[in-house]
């Protein structure tokens, strides 16, 4: 005789893993926020020492408070990005200073493959961010205004790409090179091959 299942305990274990996928979330936000903090106190750093102080002294500075996270925004416009044959890659979700990019269900979007972490990560993303970082060790920006993003993962496979603190004179560099390198991942994707090799 089949035991039936209790649904308030398979509500519960809904409710539960989805907990915890937010939870997930939260720490991948929050460690890419901690990596962009440190970048930021290595420029302080080489700042202060080039004006004399001593690195005994730069300790003693009692740190300013932790900055907020920033809250989850509403986007306001929706652009899918497609393929050259017209499938469907991603759509890109813009807001005022964010944006997000999803990657279409039916997508197995590799990590490892080019252009991806060489090109779309190191020469475009982490370049902003690095840029902003130097920009707020001198004044010029704030430290919460500086570029971050956060890459959503399962596995290698790429879900999301989120990136906040997005200035308009940047939006669509990034939303070029976004959608060119997915293009491309897009392309070797079909020739699994080149799924996973670095060149």
């Amino acid at each position: 005789m089949a035991v039936k299942e209790n649904p308030d305990k398979t509500e519960k274990t809904r409710k539960l893993a989805e907990f915890k996928t937010l939870l997930e979330k939260k720490i991948a936000e929050t460690e890419t926020e901690l990596e962009s903090l440190k970048v930021l106190l290595e420029h302080v750093d080489k700042a202060l020492l080039e004006r004399g102080f001593k690195r005994a002294d730069i300790t003693k500075i009692k740190p300013a408070k932790a900055p907020v996270l920033p809250p989850v925004l509403e986007y306001e416009t929706v652009i899918p990005l497609k393929s050259f044959a017209g499938d469907l890659l991603a759509n890109l979700y813009i807001s005022r200073d964010s944006m997000r990019v999803t990657i279409a269900e039916d997508k197995n979007l590799n990590v490892k493959t080019p252009p991806f972490q060489q090109f779309l990560v190191e020469r475009v993303l982490g370049k902003m961010r690095e840029k902003d970082s130097e920009a707020a060790s001198k004044g010029e920006i704030t430290p919460d205004n500086i570029f971050s993003y956060e890459l959503i993962l399962e596995g290698d496979i790429l879900k999301e790409i989120v990136v906040r603190n997005v200035t308009a004179d940047r939006l669509r560099e990034l939303k070029s090179s976004i959608h060119w390198t997915l293009e491309k991942m897009h392309e070797k994707a079909e020739r699994p091959s080149y799924v996973g090799r670095s060149k």
